[in-house]
């Protein structure tokens, strides 16, 4: 490797490959898909408010599609969010952290690992949520636990305008992976890899 070669190559786990993801595929991408498929099934959940069974069937999907050591079974990839999003954070700091790597790279690190960890943060209290939703005997509760879930779903990817000024940042509390994914692209054109 060149002396900016274990950063790039670390920053290829993060949106090219990993060997432990499904298809192989880079845990940034991975993260994206499972959380795609959360946002569907929270989606679902919420459709049938009188159907105690149909939600908490749903829940369980989502459980599955965030943290499949929780939920061995369901419509995800079997990865899960968090597991992908952690690990992008993690990968994307060893990329900063390595020989030679530069101010381009350490930058944009800050800006992705915010965003992926504000990932792992709603991942952890979609976890909450759909746990109390599967416990609970009330179709109300339910349907408004569902929808919680699905406001934290779709954060997943899109973030939060956490402190109202009228755009979502990178910073704690607002970025998700779409975030993510936009400093990755900053990062890669600044060392002119795409």
């Amino acid at each position: 490797f060149a002396a900016d070669g274990m950063a790039h190559a670390h920053m290829g786990h993060v949106t090219d490959g990993w060997n432990d993801t499904p298809d192989g595929k880079g845990l940034l991408p991975t993260a994206i898909a499972e959380a795609m498929i959360a946002i569907q099934h929270a989606g679902f959940a919420v459709k049938k408010p009188t159907d105690l069974v149909w939600m908490q069937t749903h829940a369980h999907h989502v459980l599955h599609a965030i943290d499949a050591s929780l939920e061995a079974n369901g419509p995800g990839l079997g990865y899960g969010v968090m597991k992908a999003a952690g690990g992008a954070s993690k990968h994307i700091n060893f990329a900063a952290e390595s020989d030679g790597a530069s101010n381009n790279v350490k930058a944009h690190t800050v800006h992705v690992m915010a965003s992926t960890d504000n990932t792992v943060v709603r991942a952890k209290q979609i976890v909450s949520l759909a746990k109390i939703l599967i416990a609970s005997s009330s179709t109300s509760e339910a349907h408004t636990l569902g929808h919680q879930i699905l406001t934290l779903c779709n954060e997943l990817i899109k973030g939060t305008d956490a402190d109202g000024d009228g755009s979502i940042s990178w910073k704690q509390g607002e970025g998700g992976l779409n975030i993510a994914l936009t400093h990755m692209g900053f990062m890669a054109k600044g060392e002119e890899l795409n």
